[in-house]
């Protein structure tokens, strides 16, 4: 084998290994289904050793005492077997589905510690990959996939043990098939796990399209774009089935071969034990047990070939969901402990860069930001203004520079303790399905007193519409706040915002989706949001900034003009330029 191979099988074991460290809290369960295996193979290695009383008592001797116990013997047996195979069943299959909802909750919780890059860089369709069938497959390779692997090889090996017992002369002449065999399921073996990565990716890939096409289905239909995204559909679907016809293949041709040195096996047992019975050393009983235990175990190995699909899909799904577990979170080292920040905001000379790209997406931004002010931040798309807010929170770390709250470095605060100073309303506004006053008070804020609620909901100009409701406060509002409109979704996350009551607030283009009236009434929400607090406006519409304290006008992540906005127009540059373009627009 090429040291290749010898570090991918390595890597597998390694694998696998610490997919069962995971079994580790079942490991009752297990223990159970293990002696339930066992009982059950123990009955089924006793009926293979009854069938030479069977042949040689009932058939050959005619003794009909010993053929009235052997049937309800062989009854006794199978009610054993199905008792203890179904403890089998029901233990593996209660620590496989524990397994995988503690990989898809544990998965779920690393995701949401994880730096903001990564959402950059991976699809959430590829993540709901990894918390769906990536920890199905997974479920299945740690134990069901196990639990055949351990019935089967009781099975073969009991088997085995009743052929050596019944004629070893004959049996070891059958163990010269063991190698070849051997080397047929390494072969399936190593060829599934190559498959099964690529499977996998290709359902996520599946699942990205799906869901681009369906969450924009209005686009897609507006510009015609339905066959285009079904072709694009199709084409993944078939590499995807490509994929799994690949699988399909390598399993038959698999259990083709074991069969086939079955077959193989059972001629020779043919002729070894006729040698043998002429010789006198074989009664027409043993010859049955070693042929039934010969037929017992040609199906046992073929299921041990297909149960290789299953476990190495599950190892390569462990990679997956292991890759996720150990990447990084995000870097929370701070000690300083904050109660509630003054709110005093201070960027010094930050630099933010993304991976892989040449050119900074901030560069060299210096400016302060004072309690009870409001900063503008304008400039043309992609000039940065999104990313330097992230900065606040450390959704992003910048590549050189600092930003301080208070006159410290934000890195040496505790992560929990920053984020509780901030309160954020963005241009897509994030509602989960539940009701009014749990996407309201959400987070820490669950259980605040209806009254803060109440007052909360007055605050954001949305208990007008909050009473219309059916059920007020407690109505259900639909998946991502489906069944609100744009205004009102934007004003329950403004009362969100007053709820917290957070020293600063970042408001990300919050009305630029809205029409007329739904702007006016959250510019009033706004109004009563901003006083005695730092908050910065990233704005879409110039008009809505005419009395911010500052505008900080960037260009390509770079700080051009600075000043309040009525210097800037009177200054003639980038952002008189903005100005006057939005003033004819709107003209």
């Amino acid at each position: 084998m090429s040291a290749a191979g010898a570090d991918a099988k390595a890597s597998a074991w390694q694998v696998y290994r610490r997919l069962l460290g995971h079994a580790r809290p079942y490991r009752g369960l297990l223990l159970l289904a293990l002696l339930g295996a066992l009982l059950e193979a123990g009955a089924g290695t006793a009926f293979l050793g009854m069938m030479k009383p069977v042949t040689d008592e009932t058939f050959i001797a005619r003794n009909t005492e010993v053929a009235m116990w052997l049937p309800l013997a062989i009854v006794g047996l199978f009610v054993v077997r199905g008792i203890a195979g179904y403890v089998t069943d029901m233990c593996m299959g209660k620590a496989a589905r524990s397994i995988a909802r503690d990989f898809r909750v544990n998965v779920l919780g690393k995701y949401l510690r994880m730096p903001g890059l990564r959402f950059d860089s991976e699809p959430v369709p590829s993540m709901l990959v990894r918390l769906g069938s990536d920890s199905d497959q997974v479920a299945q390779a740690a134990v069901d996939a196990a639990k055949v692997m351990v019935q089967q090889s009781l099975q073969v090996i009991g088997a085995l043990a009743m052929m050596l017992y019944t004629s070893w002369q004959v049996t070891l002449a059958m163990l010269v098939l063991a190698p070849p065999l051997s080397w047929v399921m390494n072969k399936v073996a190593k060829r599934y796990r190559r498959i099964g990565h690529r499977i996998q990716e290709s359902g996520a890939d599946l699942l990205q399209a799906a869901d681009q096409a369906l969450t924009g289905q209005q686009e897609v239909k507006v510009y015609g774009a339905q066959e285009l995204e079904r072709t694009r559909y199709r084409e993944l679907a078939d590499r995807n089935l490509k994929l799994a016809m690949k699988v399909e293949s390598t399993r038959s041709i698999a259990s083709a071969m074991v069969q086939l040195m079955g077959s193989v096996g059972l001629a020779a047992l043919l002729f070894i034990a006729g040698h043998e019975a002429v010789k006198g050393r074989l009664t027409a009983g043993e010859f049955v047990v070693l042929m039934t235990a010969m037929m017992a175990v040609i199906p046992a190995l073929k299921n041990l070939t297909n149960v290789q699909n299953v476990l190495q899909r599950g190892v390569a799904s462990a990679d997956r969901l292991f890759a996720v577990l150990d990447a990084p979170d995000e870097v929370d080292s701070g000690t300083r402990v904050l109660d509630r920040a003054r709110g005093l905001l201070e960027f010094r000379e930050v630099t933010v860069r993304y991976p892989g790209s040449e050119r900074a997406a901030v560069e060299g931004v210096s400016f302060v930001a004072r309690p009870g002010t409001v900063t503008a931040i304008v400039g043309r798309s992609g000039g940065g203004k999104s990313t330097l807010v992230k900065l606040i929170p450390r959704f992003y770390e910048p590549e050189s520079g600092q930003v301080l709250l208070d006159g410290h470095p934000l890195p040496e605060y505790r992560l929990a303790d920053l984020r509780r100073q901030i309160a954020l309303v963005g241009q897509q506004v994030m509602l989960f399905d539940g009701t009014v006053a749990d996407n309201v008070a959400y987070g820490e804020m669950h259980g605040a007193d209806p009254e803060r609620l109440a007052l909360a909901l007055d605050g954001a100009s949305a208990s007008e519409f909050v009473r219309a409701l059916p059920e007020g406060t407690q109505a259900n509002i639909g998946t991502k706040g489906g069944r609100l409109s744009g205004g009102q979704r934007q004003r329950l996350a403004i009362a969100r915002a007053m709820l917290k009551d957070a020293p600063v607030l970042i408001l990300d283009e919050a009305t630029a989706a809205l029409d007329n009236e739904s702007e006016r009434l959250v510019q009033d929400a706004l109004h009563k949001l901003m006083p005695d607090r730092t908050t910065l406006v990233i704005a879409h519409r110039l008009s809505t900034i005419e009395h911010a304290d500052q505008v900080l006008v960037l260009d390509q992540g770079r700080l051009v003009e600075q000043g309040t906005h009525a210097e800037l127009l009177a200054r003639g540059g980038v952002y008189a330029h903005l100005h006057g373009m939005q003033f004819r627009e709107g003209a």
